[in-house]
């Protein structure tokens, strides 16, 4: 076997993994995914799409772009509508934006970029998802993501939990599921790459510019302490049931 038929053999195994383990998925669901054009969404809606076509469980994949037209980063539409495309996803693209209230310095100090710019981007897609009549809504936080974000909520809201691998909202028929949840950064990066990903036109600019970023440079550091924390943090994540919110 070639590197990336290897490497995709890994991927769909976890994927899959991810399903049983954490009731992902089941017959007759209409599934809304989240594709921001970064690798992480543009593997999950591969995944999907791989696992859509096969008879159990069925279900349905749609996807949805949403397009922020006030902050300066860019993602190839026509791209992206190739790639649904050739996987028979029905792409449905949003544009969207927000007040900043304030000139760009003072935004970067107050971080107020980023929550805004998520929480209208969940607001478009929990929009399209009713709309659609989707009861499951497909976001690419693979398991870095996860445990990064289990240590910014213990650091600075003293807190222990994470993104959970299924939510179950309150206010909506609609379920969050983060399918990637067991499948790592390093993988995934790589075997995009090895399948060509486009990459988007232009980063945020904020992207950087967050205690995420500081996380990510403190769990390598423990890394390079423990090689065995992902697991350490993941079976703690397990036990205190942080994974799955009903």
């Amino acid at each position: 076997m070639t590197e990336l038929e290897q490497l995709q053999r890994r991927l769909r195994q976890r994927f899959v993994q991810a399903f049983a383990t954490y009731g992902l998925l089941a017959d007759g669901d209409h599934v809304l995914v989240g594709l921001s054009g970064g690798v992480d969404s543009l593997c999950l809606l591969e995944l999907l799409s791989w696992r859509s076509g096969i008879s159990h469980p069925q279900f349905k994949v749609e996807a949805i772009h949403v397009r922020m037209t006030n902050i300066d980063y860019e993602t190839s539409t026509s791209y992206l509508e190739h790639f649904c495309r050739d996987r028979q996803v029905p792409l449905h693209v949003v544009e969207t934006s927000f007040e900043t209230g304030g000139d760009a310095q003072a935004l970067r100090k107050q971080k107020q970029p980023c929550f805004l710019c998520s929480w209208n981007r969940r607001k478009q897609m929990f929009n399209l998802a009713q709309q659609l009549g989707c009861n499951k809504l497909a976001l690419g936080h693979h398991q870095d993501d996860l445990l990064h974000t289990c240590l910014m909520n213990q650091l600075f809201q003293g807190r222990f939990d994470t993104m959970p691998a299924r939510l179950r909202l309150d206010k909506m028929p609609l379920t969050i599921i983060r399918p990637l949840c067991l499948l790592t950064e390093a993988d995934i990066k790589r075997y995009a790459l090895l399948q060509g990903y486009e990459p988007q036109r232009k980063r945020c600019p904020y992207e950087h510019d967050s205690h995420r970023t500081a996380i990510r440079h403190l769990y390598e550091e423990a890394e390079q302490m423990n090689p065995d924390v992902r697991h350490s943090l993941w079976n703690a994540l397990e036990r205190e049931g942080k994974l799955v919110s009903c």
